[in-house]
């Protein structure tokens, strides 16, 4: 295994496009999206995949990974181009496999405005989506297919996907595809492809585990690590305040107003907990739009453009948007909860501070969260200072709106009474209890359940049991039977007699 790192001195690295030598139509369309100078995965990596070598890169998120594979690959198949209409002359050439659908919507544009003066063509699929459009797509032909692995599957078996000619294959936030969610099935799609073919991973974490499984997939790969193995961007400053779990919707009006920020990013751990955080920000006059994985995928790529649009606030998601997507100019990132797993922080707080801008991640911390944040210490090898929020007069005090709303709504509803001894509530909230119950107090008369109301006496239930009296008379039932002709014998017992509800009707 070889390895490059970005120690090399940059006279020896070409660090413009125009060095590269790409062909005229590739050229352009990087001249046209403003591409000028490379970053230190791109100017490592691209001649390396033009040598025809695998590889596994390593940078942190927002240094143009997708440019790093997407161009090389792209000068590589030219040879290939043709203009033909014919299915058959366009078959898969290119796997490109991640593990979100908002990230393979993404790397999947990229490489349709790379390739836009080719003649290559190019699709994605993803889950949540119906299938016959895909479907329509793919029976015309694509040289590059972008997927994540479930819809893959699902049209490899429905024979629109045949994956016998794939010469390359990309895994892009390898990290995640090798977890063992996605490796029944990242297995099931390499036992199609050929055995002679280029891999490349790129991702921004690969721990020691991820290595040596990926060395079953890549053939004598070379590393390329333009960064220390899981460092965030430098560009992104990190802070870390100790906040109660009541104090978290506070301390984020506090510091936004402070920063004077108008867009960012707040992950949760739970899409449960997205979906009500997102409720209280709107109704605190946040604009604010939820994304986790429940959502329809229509709904989430709505939510994402809304927020790229600049027509929401914040964008409050869970971990499904923490890993590549590319937001150009997002201020800030905000950890509602410290994430479970230490590689997802460098994850999330890779959505700020994108193409060397500057960005700033905050991260609230409860007593809970110690072992978690020890983690990050440990991935990230750097000492994390917690520090306190100091709040403003002005700022209003989330929790106890919040508070007070609840007690307006619960004494409104009767449910307490101020007026009980031993209540000693005090300040705006027992004004609101007590407007409550006046209110209610004027609405209907109070009734006092403590007294009994004496029931009406029927002298009747006052008097003892007396049995009925012995009656002689026969019973009508009994009266009415005809009595038979035939003895019966002393010795047999004559049947009795009981009154019957209903009369059986005889039929002839």
């Amino acid at each position: 295994m070889t390895d490059l790192n970005s120690e090399l001195t940059s006279d020896t690295l070409p660090m413009a496009f125009a060095q590269l030598q790409l062909a005229a139509p590739l050229a352009r369309a990087v001249a046209e999206m403003g591409y000028e100078s490379m970053t230190p995965i791109q100017a490592q990596a691209i001649p390396v995949v033009l040598q025809g070598r695998d590889v596994m890169g390593a940078a942190q998120t927002g240094t143009g990974k997708t440019a790093a594979f997407a161009l090389p690959l792209l000068q590589r198949m030219l040879r290939h181009e043709s203009s033909s209409t014919s299915p058959a002359r366009h078959p898969v050439r290119a796997l490109v496999l991640l593990p979100t659908r908002e990230l393979a919507d993404q790397v999947a544009q990229a490489i349709k405005d790379y390739a836009k003066y080719t003649q290559l063509r190019s699709a994605v699929v993803f889950g949540g989506m119906d299938m016959k459009p895909q479907t329509i797509e793919l029976k015309k032909g694509v040289e590059i297919l972008v997927a994540t692995p479930g819809r893959l599957l699902d049209h490899i078996e429905a024979k629109n996907a045949v994956l016998n000619q794939v010469e390359y294959v990309v895994l892009d936030e390898a990290d995640r595809m090798l977890d063992i969610g996605f490796l029944p099935d990242l297995q099931r799609i390499l036992s199609y492809l050929p055995k002679q073919r280029i891999t490349l991973l790129f991702s921004a974490t690969f721990s020691p585990e991820i290595k040596r499984l990926s060395s079953s997939y890549l053939q004598d790969p070379v590393t390329i690590e333009v960064a220390r193995s899981n460092a965030t961007a430098s560009t992104v400053e990190q802070r870390f305040y100790s906040v109660g779990d009541d104090d978290k919707r506070h301390a984020l009006h506090q510091i936004l107003k402070q920063r004077g920020m108008k867009q960012a990013f707040v992950f949760v751990n739970s899409k449960l907990g997205c979906a009500r955080l997102a409720r209280s920000l709107e109704r605190e006059g946040l604009k604010t739009t939820a994304l986790h994985g429940d959502k329809s995928q229509d709904e989430r790529l709505k939510a994402l453009d809304s927020f790229k649009k600049g027509e929401v606030d914040l964008l409050v998601c869970t971990d499904v948007a923490a890993r590549g997507l590319d937001i150009k100019d997002v201020p800030a990132v905000f950890n509602f909860d410290v994430p479970f797993n230490a590689e997802d922080y460098v994850h999330r707080i890779g959505r700020t501070g994108r193409a060397g801008a500057a960005g700033l991640a905050v991260t609230f911390v409860s007593k809970s969260d110690a072992r978690l944040v020890g983690e990050i210490e440990k991935l990230t090898k750097t000492k994390i200072e917690l520090e306190a929020v100091e709040f403003d007069e002005d700022v209003p005090d989330i929790r106890k709106q919040g508070r007070i709303n609840d007690g307006r709504r619960m004494y409104a509803e009767g449910a307490q009474d101020d007026s009980r001894p031993g209540n000693h509530r005090t300040g705006p909230t027992r004004d609101v209890a007590q407007e409550g119950q006046y209110a209610r107090q004027e609405r209907a008369p109070r009734r006092d359940f403590t007294r009994s109301t004496p029931a009406s006496r029927d002298p009747f239930f006052d008097k003892p049991y007396e049995p009925a009296p012995a009656s002689e008379v026969v019973p009508s039932w009994e009266a009415t039977v005809k009595q038979g002709t035939r003895s019966i014998s002393a010795n047999i017992k004559p049947k009795r007699r009981i009154a019957a509800l209903f009369k059986a009707e005889v039929t002839s």
